[in-house]
């Protein structure tokens, strides 16, 4: 199967998209084409796939990188099996001629769309209005797939899930420390940022640093680059995944201060899972998911829940954690053992490349053969229409 896969909104070394989802149809022995904005983001492509730059869609400017894909995507198609795409602006770009398409749908977008500050704030709760009917759209013309439970009530249709699980090692690389916490992942106002900056003031004054693996909304950038500055806390922009999580092993805690948005509210964060997967103990906000999968396990807590927007109060969790190293040593070993029994990617790997080979199959399965009809028998006495 030769897969055909594009992102214009993502990093091409996004963890779901690269290092999930290509690497598990690579290991299947298929081959793959990624459309990706490499040049833009500075990024080398895998020798294992096909590369196709295109340019990156970011804030207001994104017509322009439609249009590239759009032209992309009309040359490369034919070559395929499948198109995977991960944006819904390439709802925008799809070739009229084109293989089984598949809809990778990341977040809640109506919603996320209220929370983007390039979306001019009269103009977003009509987008969503907008969005959702390209959605309906979209569901009734290809395959979906769901990168959440929650994302289900959305759509009219049954579509699987992908969720966003993570590779966990036997053993994590190194146990939890005291001198530093991370955050791992994208930052914006909504995922924390402002917060985040103000726990890092807090802890430095007790010997803890905040590490901040990830880029950045345009608007955020200058605010990290001056906390860092003052040492508030170490920014290392965006990192691959696998570098980033070699980064985050031995952390006193995982941190995760999502605000209370509705973009969140049925989403698990997938950073939590990894600082489970990995052995560290999870700080995190009330978002019910997490807050379910940190405090309200069988196996028993893997961290701890702090108010939204309060950041004193996570930064004291962080502190109560590095004076009491057995709790903290005890969420470490809970969270992995969570990870382990229900989070392993490769699980999720097998599967998800099972769907899209069921897919395409079924598309290429010969047509049920339509059996002619039987002529009818004549009799000695020509028929014709006005005979009695």
């Amino acid at each position: 199967m030769h897969a055909l896969v594009a992102t214009i909104v993502h990093h091409p070394e996004d963890a779901r998209i690269l290092h999930r989802q290509i690497r598990a149809l690579v290991d299947a022995g298929h081959t793959v084409t990624y459309v990706a904005p490499f040049r833009e983001c500075g990024v080398t492509p895998w020798d294992q796939v096909r590369s196709v730059d295109v340019p990156r869609a970011s804030g207001r400017d994104r017509l322009s990188s439609i249009r590239a894909a759009r032209t992309v995507l009309a040359r490369l198609a034919p070559e395929a099996d499948l198109l995977l795409f991960h944006d819904p602006e390439l709802l925008l770009a799809l070739p009229a001629k084109r293989p089984v398409t598949v809809w990778d749908v990341h977040e809640d977008t109506p919603a996320a769309l209220r929370t983007k500050p390039w979306v001019p704030q009269p103009l977003r709760r009509p987008l969503g209005g907008v969005v959702r009917g390209f959605e309906r759209y979209a569901e009734r013309r290809m395959h979906l797939l769901l990168a959440e439970e929650g994302y289900r009530p959305r759509f009219r249709l049954d579509h699987p899930v992908v969720p966003n699980t993570t590779d966990v090692p036997e053993a994590p690389l190194r146990a939890p420390g005291e001198d530093r916490v991370v955050y791992l992942g994208h930052l914006s106002r909504a995922r924390g940022a402002h917060d985040m900056i103000e726990m890092g003031r807090r802890l430095r004054d007790h010997g803890v640093r905040l590490e901040v693996i990830g880029g950045a909304d345009h608007g955020i950038r200058q605010l990290l680059r001056d906390a860092h500055q003052e040492n508030a806390l170490h920014w290392y922009g965006f990192v691959p995944n696998d570098r980033a999580l070699r980064i985050a092993a031995g952390a006193l805690a995982g941190i995760s201060l999502l605000h209370d948005t509705d973009n969140y509210r049925h989403s698990l964060p997938t950073k939590v899972v990894e600082y489970m997967a990995h052995g560290l103990p999870v700080v995190t906000t009330p978002n019910p998911m997490a807050e379910a999968l940190v405090t309200k396990r069988p196996e028993g807590p893997a961290g701890t829940v702090v108010p939204f927007e309060d950041p004193e109060a996570a930064a004291r969790a962080v502190l109560e954690l590095r004076r009491d190293e057995e709790t903290r040593r005890e969420y470490a070993r809970t969270g992995h053992r969570i990870a382990q029994r229900s989070f392993h990617w490769p699980v999720q790997a097998r599967l998800f490349v099972k769907r899209l080979e069921e897919w395409v199959s079924e598309a290429n399965a010969p047509a049920p053969a339509i059996p002619r009809p039987r002529a009818p028998r004549q009799s000695g006495r020509p028929h014709t229409a006005f005979s009695e």
